[in-house]
């Protein structure tokens, strides 16, 4: 992560869709409850690398998980339980991103974040569910952080491993939603953190992520709406088929 962004959005014709994208993520957050990340720097790096998608995410991603995880009532509690993992989350990307290689590395990024993609989407197709033994869950809950932390470095996607794990504590659905909330907004605040470290967080970029905030949000209410007419199943199975395609053609990049 010592690469400087360097790009001109508007220059390169991609309002319109960074626009549609991020109205897209907010969509899919609003309905299943996460996934604007991951769709977000999925679709993004179609068009750029995955540190400049990371760059625009910090807004839009910083501000809708802030607004799902204050929506609970069990703040306190989920940060008593979960402090390990979310420090790992943090010592994992700063470390990450001194460690992992900046320049001529982002096809290599791109590679990491459709693998990151394609197994979360077999994972939520295959319905795969993981229960954690509550004595081997401290000592595991660092271990996720750290490794969550360092795949964050190098891809901004955050789900991997810390989503499975976190479903794995058999929480209740508001609690598993406001965990997740949790989960995402110390991984953005520590994905900021390692792109300003890096010099990459210019005002430029920083208005730009401003901007995307407001389709986020746009498409963040149309899902909580559709969220009440229609089959969360039937939505998460195309979320995730979508996803496992858009993880093969990113992984693809390796051959071509």
């Amino acid at each position: 992560m010592q690469t400087a962004l360097s790009f001109n959005i508007a220059s390169n014709g991609l309002v319109l869709a960074a626009a549609l994208i991020f109205l897209l993520a907010g969509l899919v957050k609003g309905v299943v409850g996460l996934g604007l990340p991951t769709v977000a720097v999925g679709l993004l790096g179609l068009f750029m690398t995955p540190l400049q998608a990371a760059a625009l995410l910090i807004v839009p991603s910083l501000v809708t998980n802030v607004w799902q995880l204050l929506a609970g009532g069990r703040f306190v509690w989920l940060l008593r339980r979960l402090w390990l993992m979310l420090a790992g989350i943090i010592v994992g990307t700063l470390l990450g991103a001194r460690i992992l290689p900046g320049d001529g590395a982002h096809a290599y990024a791109n590679v990491a974040l459709g693998a990151a993609l394609a197994l979360y989407a077999v994972l939520g197709l295959a319905a795969v569910r993981f229960v954690v033994a509550p004595q081997r869950e401290r000592w595991l809950a660092l271990l996720i952080g750290v490794v969550t932390g360092i795949i964050t470095a190098a891809t901004a996607v955050f789900v991997i491993p810390a989503v499975p794990f976190l479903q794995a504590l058999q929480l209740d659905k508001e609690e598993l939603i406001q965990a997740l909330g949790l989960s995402f907004t110390v991984s953005t605040i520590a994905m900021a953190a390692a792109l300003a470290q890096g010099g990459m967080l210019q005002s430029g970029v920083a208005l730009w992520s401003l901007l995307a905030l407001l389709p986020a949000l746009a498409g963040m209410f149309i899902g909580q709406w559709l969220r009440a007419r229609i089959s969360a199943l039937v939505f998460r199975r195309c979320f995730f088929f979508g996803l496992l395609l858009l993880g093969l053609h990113l992984v693809s990049g390796m051959w071509r």
